[in-house]
């Protein structure tokens, strides 16, 4: 599965989280990639609202992981910035793998480093175009799954995901 969605706002950032979050389930593992200002936790943000977790979520820079139970029954959110990260082996320190089956497990800055954690992950590459065509909010996400789990699961940038 794999997918490219125009994001002209951080608003629409917002709603694809939330339209992921219908086809998110617990066990799932997103990797987010890219720059500074991609839109990142925002788009993150959008995925908390879509599961109702309980809790502001907000970039972990600095305290690494960060875990936000369900307000319902669905599954518990646990947002990881592995931007501070620089091996293999302070990833395996997050413990990450013993929530993962039971939550949502969204990485930023995860690229080359989470991905051994699940046979299954969701990549999202935002990318946010730099030029001085005036649409500085302007972002696209290159959604790509890997794993038998993303085969047939569609995504969509206008309308709810297919899952």
């Amino acid at each position: 599965m794999s997918t490219t969605i125009d994001l002209p706002d951080a608003e629409q950032t917002r709603a694809l989280g939330e339209r992921l979050a219908t086809v998110l389930r617990a066990g799932d593992l997103v990797v987010l990639v890219g720059d500074l200002g991609a839109g990142k936790t925002t788009l993150t943000q959008g995925i908390g609202a879509g599961l109702g977790v309980r809790g502001q979520v907000a970039s972990p820079t600095f305290i690494i992981a960060r875990a936000h139970p369900s307000l319902g029954d669905g599954p518990d959110l646990v947002h990881v910035d592995a931007y501070r990260l620089g091996s293999l082996d302070e990833v395996d320190a997050l413990d990450l793998d013993s929530t993962l089956e039971d939550s949502v497990t969204v990485v930023e800055w995860g690229e080359g480093l989470v991905e051994q954690l699940s046979e299954n992950w969701l990549e999202i590459r935002l990318e946010r175009p730099r030029g001085g065509d005036g649409a500085a909010d302007t972002r696209v996400a290159r959604v790509t799954g890997h794993g038998p789990r993303w085969a047939g699961v569609a995504i969509r940038g206008d309308e709810p995901g297919e899952g």
